[in-house]
């Protein structure tokens, strides 16, 4: 089979005014609405008129265009549809109307009535289109005078030259999106993707599929900002109403009537800041969007009969694989346009769950002002105004930071976005349970994160040698029988005490970043049960119990109230540093190397002081112009009081002048109280439920 692309090297003109058939150029939905801004414009405008300048008889060549055959002269661009529609629009702004070949959007409405009625404009337009064209204009008309317009139109039209590649029938559109895109020369895989999902839809069906698509495609907003329906989601925007495709409303087709600038950009404009909280509120995204694709295609699988989780991979260098598989798999045979719409109606609702029930992060950079940058609210709309809400209401503030707390907990140990385990079940849970109440929410969290913390880093078998967990480790442990299993009842016969001291003992230095994080969380409950909102006093015998349990003496409640899970404390901190282990042969690499003398520290602050002695790292930790986030760990913030309550004790003469501010007796001491704390009986022992199969 000859499977060689037929090139063609073709004029301007050619392509759009002398063919002999009238062609229809159609841009199909997988591709991204017109967006090139004035720097594109121009410049591809500067460069041919400085050729023209140059050597009027000069061929230029602007680039490639590859198109597919889908019917009679009616040819798919796959590639060069920015520079395709570029060319047109300035056809246009150089007042040629007698273009004979289309240029026109598949499933985009108003994209297509726009670009055919240029220069004129209806109440319905494609902002980006209209944009294109007055950059377009305003360029030309600064650039030419009336004399050269006339040349440079004629230069523009037969010595502009583009390379025409026609994709023969007999090619699969899917491979050569696969190949093209290996070469670094094609579509971005999650566009293929798109391609794939909307190949066996009819046409109104790709219309919807297309809206929800683009509207999820933009992560750093409220799904409810781009795809604004109040069927979907409400009067007020705050629920999720539809359980089905075909539930979605369609009077609004996201036919090409706002490209993405417009939906994210215009509707943003356009409204009337009248307090802090109306306004558009974009935030960091925790995932980007082709690893969330795969979340959610893991989440549609669990549904059908002998899909396997364990052999499916979160991580988007897999993303074609993976969605490859599903389509080609004997469970789904015939149904792929039934997997496309319950796959977009996923999408949406995961975009949904993402948005209004996990956390997103601010911004503007509050770490460096030490304020929470980790925000978990929903969308509302009250009259004309629209703004986020904290998920808890006002009476429910400290479930509301526990929330956070969690939430951010497993967001900031698992940060990779191919890594995120934590959000697949998450999205099994929200899912299965429709807005939950926060009570629930709360109870399943707390659920996660001691399922993550006994069942996967205290099981020595879902360890490697550097006791991270393996592939799969966290289905393993947490699905059973294809459903979320977080039995938090755990074997009567195991001293997980002595299991953490077995797994994590002295002279190893890996310790995975979920130990400590949930080593914090842990130690910010106990402030929370014990202590938050009863107004104690420096000497009450709450506070003495509180820091006595904690070993050290009382350094103030603003280091709980004010904690937060900072995402830039990953470096693992020794507090007595490597490079004086065994000097003098006072402290020994076996001593150091353990929970007690570990914590976690900004990297940039490790690295400019991991050489410090304990008392230099606590004056200078302690100095007011140092980061507080980055010695922001309540474990830390213990250590480095017991090392001041020693420094004390030796100006008092209670402990020996030649005495370390901290040694090996206070890494241990450490490390028995905060397992003390960790392994309290109740936060382990049959506390909860069995029958929480989910």
């Amino acid at each position: 089979m000859d499977k060689s692309f037929p090139l063609e090297e073709r004029s301007l003109k050619q392509i759009y005014i002398s063919s002999q058939e009238v062609m229809t150029y159609m841009i199909p939905v997988y591709q991204r609405n017109y967006a090139w801004e004035e720097d594109e414009i121009a410049a591809l405008i500067k460069d041919v008129y400085d050729s023209f300048i140059k050597n009027k008889d000069a061929y230029y060549y602007i680039g490639t265009l590859v198109t597919y055959l889908r019917d009679d002269h009616v040819y798919e661009v796959i590639d060069g549809q920015q520079r395709l529609t570029t060319i047109y629009i300035v056809l246009k702004a150089l007042g040629i109307n007698d273009i004979k070949n289309r240029l026109t959007y598949r499933a985009r409405k108003v994209s297509a009535t726009t670009i055919e009625n240029l220069p004129d404009f209806g109440d319905e337009v494609d902002e980006g289109i209209r944009r294109g064209f007055e950059i377009a204009k305003r360029v030309i008309d600064r650039r030419l005078d009336d004399t050269e317009r006339e040349l440079f139109t004629s230069y523009f039209l037969d010595k502009v030259h583009i390379i025409h590649y026609s994709v023969p029938k007999d090619v699969d559109l899917n491979h050569y999106f696969e190949v093209m895109n290996s070469r670094g020369e094609q579509l971005e895989k999650h566009e293929i993707v798109k391609s794939m999902l909307g190949q066996p839809l009819k046409e109104q069906e790709l219309v919807t599929f297309s809206r929800i698509w683009e509207a999820c495609s933009e992560m750093n907003v409220y799904i409810q900002q781009t795809f604004d329906d109040k069927e979907v989601f409400g009067p007020h925007l705050e629920d999720f109403n539809i359980d089905s495709f075909d539930g979605i409303s369609k009077h609004s087709e996201s036919n090409g009537k706002t490209t993405v600038s417009h939906l994210l950009g215009e509707p943003i404009r356009q409204m009337k800041v009248s307090s802090a909280k109306e306004r558009s509120d974009r935030f960091q995204p925790i995932i980007d969007f082709s690893n969330f694709l795969l979340i959610v295609l893991k989440v549609t699988l669990m549904d059908y009969e002998g899909f396997d989780p364990l052999g499916f991979a979160l991580d988007d260098k897999e993303l074609l694989k993976e969605f490859k598989n599903a389509f080609e798999s004997e469970r789904i045979k015939n149904q792929k346009d039934a997997l496309a719409r319950q796959f977009a109606f996923n999408l949406l609702k995961a975009r949904y769950n993402l948005d209004n029930y996990v956390v997103h992060h601010s911004n503007i950079d509050k770490e460096m002002s030490g304020d929470n940058p980790w925000k978990l609210q929903y969308y509302y709309q009250d009259r004309k105004k629209k703004y986020p809400i904290n998920l808890a209401g006002q009476k429910e503030q400290e479930k509301q930071e526990e929330l956070i707390h969690l939430l951010s907990m497993f967001e900031v140990s698992f940060t990779p976005k191919q890594r995120k385990n934590y959000l697949f079940y998450c999205m099994l849970f929200l899912f299965k349970n429709n807005e939950p109440s926060v009570d629930s929410y709360l109870d399943f969290l707390k659920r996660l994160a001691k399922k993550y913390f006994y069942a996967v880093y205290l099981n020595p078998e879902s360890l490697n040698e550097r006791n991270l967990p393996g592939p799969n480790e966290f289905d393993k442990a947490l699905l059973k029988d294809g459903q979320l299993n977080l039995d938090n009842t755990w074997e009567e016969d195991v001293d997980f005490r002595v299991r953490f001291e077995e797994i994590y003992r002295q002279g190893r230095s890996y310790i995975p970043l979920y130990v400590f994080n949930y080593t914090d969380y842990i130690l910010w409950k106990k402030y929370s049960d014990e202590l938050r909102g009863k107004q104690s006093k420096l000497e009450d015998d709450i506070r003495r119990r509180f820091f006595g349990a904690l070993g050290c003496s009382d350094f103030g409640l603003d280091p709980f109230s004010s904690f937060y899970f900072s995402r830039t404390r990953r470096s693992l901190e020794h507090y007595y540093p490597q490079a004086k282990a065994d000097e003098g042969k006072v402290l020994s690499s076996s001593d150091i190397n353990c929970f007690g003398n570990f914590a976690m520290i900004g990297a940039e602050a490790n690295s400019s002081g991991s050489n410090w002695d304990p008392k230099q790292k606590l004056d200078h930790y302690n100095d007011a112009k140092s980061d507080p986030v980055s010695v922001a760990s309540l474990k830390f913030k213990i250590m480095m009081q017991m090392c001041k309550d020693n420094c004390a004790a030796k100006l008092k003469g209670i402990l020996p002048e030649n005495r370390l501010e901290w040694d090996a007796e206070d890494m241990q001491v450490h490390q028995e109280k905060m397992l003390d704390i960790i392994f309290a009986k109740s936060d382990y022992q049959a506390t909860l439920p069995k029958d929480n199969e989910m």
